[in-house]
């Protein structure tokens, strides 16, 4: 993805050689205390329109949220912002940006090979300081009722903020893409958690959830094709056997590369080297290699030094990549 860190643009990170080494007040079910901070990640089916992309920015901003970075992808004609703020801020930008992803997102019109079923169509909210993860649940369900209220945005609620086991896992809300999601709703079990079984006309549904951080990184590798990339992103997920607390994805990228994508949804038990050099193991044995790589969003202090401690080093990452 394009990244436009603001204030500054960012490109992807080389990798080191590694031969030998491997307005409205929340309501009271939320009020948490005075210095109580969230992050909140949208993710949004627009990565080509950039001026749809500087509204949505803005829209946060104007709801006094803290945009500490944006990435957008053609490709996958996809987004993703990253704010801080108090629960009432981000519930405020949360909705402010849902109102802007309706009136200018037409999802009967959206190409790109990233999966979606929703304008807006993910969105989680984080506890990151004094504050725990039931107030992150609140503060997401709280945010959906509203989007089905004023937006008539059907939503679905995944990881901690899940009323039903099956739906933790996004992949397994996420699946029903927009093109099925009318027939999928209607289906045993397809209903949403929040509004009626239909998916908004041109805006479909959202994905709406409470989580801990996660690293988001995207790797690029040449000399092999999208079966294999498949094959490899399905060895090494969790869900199928590989590493634990492991997401992964792979999609074709312009002049022949493949991307892994993946979300190390705990980077303590799953750190981004292992994932990194697990990867690079996996594409060379295919008879290809990495060319390089990306955040999408930022990286937690702990999970940058865990990786700089095993390389010695990482290229390319600079302060505003962390959080502190």
């Amino acid at each position: 993805m394009q990244r436009a860190r603001l204030p500054r643009p960012k490109g992807c990170t080389s990798f080191p050689s590694t031969r030998s080494a491997a307005p409205s007040p929340p309501p009271s079910s939320y009020r948490s205390p005075a210095m109580a901070l969230f992050e909140c990640v949208p993710n949004f089916s627009e990565g080509r329109d950039t001026r749809t992309v500087d509204a949505l920015t803005q829209a946060a901003e104007r709801a006094g949220a803290r945009v500490l970075d944006r990435t957008a992808d053609a490709k996958h004609n996809r987004c993703v912002l990253t704010l801080v703020g108090q629960a009432h801020e981000l519930s405020e930008a949360a909705f402010a940006m849902a109102r802007v992803a309706v009136e200018r997102i037409d999802l009967r019109l959206h190409h790109g090979v990233h999966p979606r079923i929703g304008a807006i169509d993910v969105l989680p909210f984080v506890p990151l300081r004094e504050v725990e993860m039931g107030a992150a649940v609140d503060l997401a369900r709280s945010t959906a009722r509203r989007l089905w209220d004023e937006l008539r945005l059907p939503c679905y609620f995944y990881e901690e903020a899940a009323t039903r086991p099956e739906r933790r896992d996004l992949a397994r809300v996420r699946n029903l893409g927009f093109e099925a999601l009318a027939a999928r709703m209607r289906e045993p079990g397809g209903a949403p958690d929040v509004g009626e079984a239909a998916p908004h006309p041109t805006a479909g549904a959202v994905a709406v959830g409470a989580r801990r951080l996660l690293v988001a990184w995207n790797i690029v590798a040449e000399g092999i094709d999208m079966r294999t990339a498949r094959v490899i992103a399905q060895r090494m997920r969790g869900r199928d056997g590989g590493l634990t607390t492991l997401k992964a994805l792979a999609f074709p990228l312009d002049g022949g590369r493949v991307q892994l994508s993946f979300n190390l949804t705990d980077s303590a038990a799953t750190p981004l080297h292992r994932v990194t050099e697990l990867a690079r193991r996996q594409v060379t044995r295919a008879g290809g290699r990495l060319v390089g790589g990306e955040l999408i969003g930022l990286v937690s202090l702990e999970a940058l030094s865990a990786a700089a401690a095993h390389y010695g080093a990482l290229q390319g990452l600079t302060a505003s990549d962390v959080y502190v």
